[in-house]
């Protein structure tokens, strides 16, 4: 069973339905804290995501959640945040939104596919499981040098311990108060921009 999609009612919606900016989203969501990671500076906030923009809509997720199974707590932490701030992100989560009966292989390179970014909860767990592996590297391979599409987020590791293969990107640190939800959301809505 998949998860209804999330449509914009109409282009000429009420003002305050789809027009805020990020900013004032992530203000709305959590109080701002300071960020040790390189991902997000306070000179290129986010300023706007038009959720009726039909780049948006081209794909049935914002953005998958790549995750090692002793971490879907925390995944499925990272979507409720992701689903429930004002931006009403759409998530992809294996276990809740795979086809049942599907074979996991084709399932995790159509969530891939059909998503907008992807984000790499990088844990020990992580690490541990060659699944996790595998998404990693299917992930960059769906969307080779696409810069901002694929946001990973280092959570219980050192800078020591980030796989070699992204060794070109940006993370989002998780050691903050958040764990690093509110720079994954505004990545995820920076991308977005990107569409319209």
């Amino acid at each position: 069973m998949k998860k209804p999609k999330k449509m914009p009612v109409s282009p000429e919606s009420h003002p305050n339905d789809n027009s805020q900016s990020a900013s004032q989203l992530a203000l709305q969501d959590s109080p701002p804290t300071p960020s040790l990671s390189p991902v997000m500076s306070s000179t290129l906030s986010p300023t706007h995501v038009d959720t009726s923009s039909s780049g948006r809509w081209s794909k049935d997720y914002d953005v998958c959640i790549c995750h090692s199974e002793e971490d879907l707590v925390a995944a499925q932490e990272l979507v409720s945040y992701l689903e429930g701030s004002t931006a009403s992100l759409r998530c992809f989560l294996q276990l809740r939104d795979a086809t049942p009966g599907g074979a996991i292989v084709s399932e995790l390179c159509h969530a891939l596919s059909s998503s907008h970014c992807r984000v790499l909860l990088i844990t020990p767990g992580f690490l541990r499981d060659p699944w996790c592996k595998y998404q990693m590297l299917q992930a960059l391979t769906e969307a080779p040098g696409a810069e901002g599409r694929t946001i990973p987020l280092l959570s219980g590791l050192t800078r020591a311990s980030y796989p070699p293969e992204l060794r070109f990107m940006y993370y989002v640190d998780g050691r903050g108060p958040d764990g690093g939800f509110c720079q994954v959301k505004e990545a995820v809505i920076r991308y977005l921009q990107t569409l319209s």
